[in-house]
């Protein structure tokens, strides 16, 4: 009897976890980008935001997981001095792809700061 109960919460343990990752990769039918890239991304967010603000010198307002033909890379909005940066970080290797100055940004970090 002891058995067929620890059976029983076996199953069911195994049920919910295969419930709840089902419905984390595919919500009404649709994949979740955000899991499926991050299930590519090798490297962590946190670490795509230290390789960005080392490279611009600078500290990061703001930063996403972003899909790409190419694959998944972090976009990190970097502000150094009175300069805004996009920071674009490989998320598979960590190696940083672009980075360019924002001036559209870099006026509206102006104001916010006034």
């Amino acid at each position: 009897m002891k058995t067929k109960h620890y059976l029983t919460i076996a199953t069911l343990v195994s049920a919910t976890a295969l419930s709840a990752a089902a419905f984390a990769g595919n919500h009404h039918g649709h994949e979740n980008d955000a899991v499926a890239e991050l299930a590519k991304a090798k490297i962590a967010l946190v670490d795509a935001i230290g390789t960005a603000e080392k490279h611009a010198q600078g500290r990061a307002a703001r930063a996403e997981l972003e899909s790409e033909k190419s694959g998944p890379v972090y976009s990190v909005e970097v502000v150094a001095n009175d300069k805004v940066f996009d920071v674009r970080v490989d998320a598979t290797d960590g190696k940083v792809l672009s980075s360019k100055e924002d001036r559209h940004d870099r006026h509206e970090h102006r104001k916010e700061m006034k």
